[in-house]
């Protein structure tokens, strides 16, 4: 039996059509009084698992009907067939690699780029011992990664299975298991432990801390507004300070001034989209979150105001000796704040046009814009060399 096919048969014991009624919907004599048409028209399988679930326990019905029955059928008449569909749409349905990789969000892994933003700043990307120690950090990062985002989407199952769009998840919609990505996890978290091993012991802490953070923001962080998007800003400088903990590569001040600056920006836009989609749907809250829809203009300021911060702290940066030391024409480098003040306008203009749909480092990733302005970036790098 397909998922929609069963998810047919649990409104047909759920309401739509009684149990024991012919083809043509013609109640039995057992059943004639339970004539009941629900309010929801359809469920996909992880909301008609929840509904299923609640009868079962609680004896009552799934969802409130939109008009009174005059009686309930027998109670030793529901139950079976309820358990039967209840136990298809539990079954997991066919997972292949495909459902493997978006459970894992590999295209997160994108991130984890980050890692190499420090070689390219000191200009150490040549350097084979320090590619090779960024390269094994972005590995082991990347599983710790995934595997937090299983924990995270274990913690938020009831809320995704109300998202518009993280209802489609794997593990939201029924397609994988509670037990088979939680061994998932465990395996990713051997895996990258293993690999920190092998790295400098700085880059094993940076790691545990970074999964901290991931767990305390998937318990509490994220319920607290503003301080899940410092917390984002926050773990997406880490992924940098990984980088140096893995090169042996001191920190940057000026680096970790500017990309705070800008990761609270782009944190904050990924809010201010979750905000705009509330408002377009006609809800007042997103559910698990310590938002209101009201707050969105609040956010937009906020975030376009911590991005032009980021351009700010990287011209002071051009103007400081360090600068003059690494590069021979650092003039140059002020067009860098020009492209930087662009993208930022670029950025913020596609989310408010409500076309920021996803993470806006995968974004930027994804995005021709932004792709070209990276190019026109590296090649004022390479000049100012």
């Amino acid at each position: 039996m397909t998922a929609r096919m069963a998810c047919r048969s649990a409104h047909e014991v759920s309401g739509d059509r009684p149990p024991g009624a012919d083809a043509e919907g013609a109640p039995a004599a057992a059943t004639s009084a339970w004539n009941v048409r629900l309010a929801v028209p359809r469920l996909r399988p992880g909301r008609a698992i929840l509904a299923l679930r609640r009868r079962l326990r609680g004896g009552g019905q799934a969802f409130a009907p939109s008009v009174s029955r005059a009686a309930d059928p027998p109670a030793a008449a529901r139950p079976a067939d309820e358990k039967a569909v209840l136990e298809v749409l539990e079954r997991p349905q066919r997972a292949n690699w495909r459902t493997w990789l978006r459970q894992l969000r590999l295209h997160q892994w994108l991130k984890n780029l980050l890692i190499f933003v420090p070689l390219v700043a000191a200009r150490k990307l040549g350097d084979p011992k320090m590619l090779a120690a960024a390269a094994a950090a972005f590995v082991a990062f990347g599983c710790v990664a995934s595997a937090t985002y299983i924990v995270n989407d274990l913690f938020d199952l009831s809320h995704d299975r109300r998202h518009p769009t993280k209802r489609h998840r794997p593990l939201a919609a029924g397609v994988l298991s509670i037990p088979s990505v939680a061994a998932a996890a465990l395996a990713l978290l051997a895996v990258g432990s293993s690999i920190a091993c092998a790295l400098p012991v700085q880059f094993a802490q940076v790691l545990l801390l970074y999964l901290g953070g991931t767990v305390a923001y998937s318990l509490f962080l994220k319920r607290s507004a503003p301080l899940d998007t410092f917390a984002l800003a926050g773990l997406y400088a880490l992924r940098m300070l990984a980088g140096n903990a893995a090169t042996g590569l001191a920190p940057s001040f000026w680096l970790l001034a500017f990309s705070i600056f800008l990761f609270l920006s782009l944190a904050m836009a990924k809010r201010y989209a979750e905000l705009l989609r509330l408002r377009s749907n006609g809800e007042s809250a997103p559910p698990g979150r310590g938002y209101l829809a009201a707050d969105r203009e609040m956010v937009g300021q906020l975030g376009v105001a911590a991005g032009y911060a980021s351009a700010l702290v990287l011209a002071l940066y051009f103007n400081s000796p360090q600068a003059a030391l690494l590069y021979s024409r650092p003039g140059l480098l002020w067009l860098l704040c020009v492209l930087l003040l662009y993208w930022i306008t670029h950025l913020w203009l596609v989310a408010h046009r409500g076309r920021l749909d996803d993470d806006p480092v995968i974004f930027a990733m994804r995005d021709r814009v932004s792709r070209l302005v990276a190019l026109l970036a590296a090649a004022l790098l390479i000049l100012a060399r």
